[in-house]
């Protein structure tokens, strides 16, 4: 008879070592709530440079969360900061031009938020998940079985070792097994559209601008990173997309060019090039019985305003104060009514995301005359009215609507 080791108890289970994952661990050690892990890949495939060239914008209350739970220091220096943003209809005059020095104190002249390079930001993650308190990584396994009940959640992995835990976190990603299992439906399309993704080494510096150039495939953003580098996120439409990621480096550079210009002087493609198909997916409940959706599990945008990890990291700050309240409280921390205060908090800002980014694509991925000439004038008057502007700026800042407390800077 196979004496089977003792279960592995904690208070939260998490499903899925990415940044939302990693992110929620560190946060929930902070408020003495123990977890576990889990991931599908080794972590070594993760910090491995190859696995992923593309960046992330981190907002400045992402940058408040992060500072909150003590990952911030570390990643600042690694991370370049946004001074400005210029939005531009293809090559037409009219622009919108986010400036924070516009902005009231505190707020005026601080980075709009800051862009890292996605290897360093798992690294600094994970290095940090790791010597948290109460936080165990396992990697290279998945959960084979996960039974939910009313008192608690048991899983076991393939090697037939168990978990005991409180509550369940789906952070697994946009096509999520745990939502599909937990027979949660999602509302889902693929976009007609292919996001390349490469960086480009220029000749002038970019003094931390970024642009976003609407161009009838769809936006084409360059985004500053460190030293006289840009991050291009380019997205084409998905037709068009293996026709440009098979030419040589040199036929590759000329088709940039044309949608770059020449404004920052000679390019080089240093590195390789990536691409995605893009794809919306919102799921249409983020909790059932001892289980939480967040991050792309709950809802995955398009990336037109780079606001996706934002919104993943606005739901780790939510629920590790919903978490933290309950057990401040003496609650049971996967109680249906804390888990609803959960949902009823995030459903609403991530639905109207989706719907702003979503709209915002539809009306620029087009080159209809009549349609051009509105959104330019949109442009154009935004870019004048300064109160206006300047509410769009503390938006793309992530200073809008119920912040949790880590994103106003206070401790859970």
């Amino acid at each position: 008879m196979t004496n089977r080791p003792a279960p592995k108890t904690a208070d939260v289970l998490i499903s899925g070592g990415g940044f939302i994952g990693l992110t929620l661990a560190v946060a929930l050690s902070k408020a003495k709530l123990t977890s576990v892990v889990i991931d599908r890949e080794p972590f070594a495939k993760h910090l491995d440079a190859k696995f992923d060239g593309r960046t992330s914008a981190i907002a400045h209350g992402s940058a408040i969360l992060l500072a909150g739970i003590g990952i911030w220091p570390a990643l600042e220096p690694l991370a370049e900061p946004i001074r400005e943003i210029r939005v531009s209809d293809g090559r037409a005059p009219l622009f919108l031009h986010y400036d924070p020095r516009e902005l009231a104190p505190p707020l005026q002249g601080r980075p709009l938020g800051h862009i890292v390079e996605n290897r360093d930001l798992r690294r600094v993650l994970y290095e940090h998940a790791a010597k948290s308190p109460g936080v165990e990584l396992l990697d290279g396994t998945e959960i084979a079985r996960l039974e939910r009940n009313a008192s608690g959640v048991t899983a076991e992995l393939p090697d037939g070792s168990v978990i005991d835990a409180k509550l369940v976190v789906a952070a697994d990603g946009r096509d999520s097994k745990l939502r599909r299992e937990a027979g949660i439906a999602a509302a889902r399309w693929n976009y007609p559209q292919t996001a390349i993704v490469c960086t480009v080494a220029h000749e002038r510096p970019h003094r931390g601008i970024a642009h976003e150039r609407f161009l009838p495939a769809g936006p084409f953003a360059i985004l500053p990173i460190k030293g006289n580098r840009s991050s291009i996120v380019w997205t084409e439409r998905a037709n068009e997309a293996p026709r440009l990621m098979a030419l040589d480096d040199e036929a590759f550079l000329a088709e940039l060019k044309l949608r770059f210009g020449d404004f920052l002087g000679k390019l080089e493609v240093t590195g390789p090039r990536w691409s995605y198909p893009l794809g919306l997916v919102h799921a249409d409940k983020y909790v059932a019985e001892r289980l939480v959706l967040a991050g792309d599990a709950a809802h995955a945008i398009h990336p037109i305003a780079g606001q996706g990890l934002n919104l993943g990291l606005r739901d780790v700050a939510a629920l590790a104060e919903v978490l933290a309240d309950a057990k401040r409280a003496g609650r049971d921390i996967g109680d249906a009514d804390v888990l609803a205060r959960y949902e009823r908090w995030r459903r609403f800002d991530s639905f109207a995301l989706i719907a702003a980014t979503d709209g915002l694509n539809r009306l620029f991925s087009n080159d209809l005359a009549p349609v051009r000439l509105v959104r330019d004038l949109g442009l154009a008057a935004v870019n004048r009215l300064p109160g206006l502007k300047r509410f769009f700026m503390r938006h793309a800042m992530g200073l809008v609507g119920e912040l949790p407390r880590l994103m106003r800077g206070e401790p859970l």
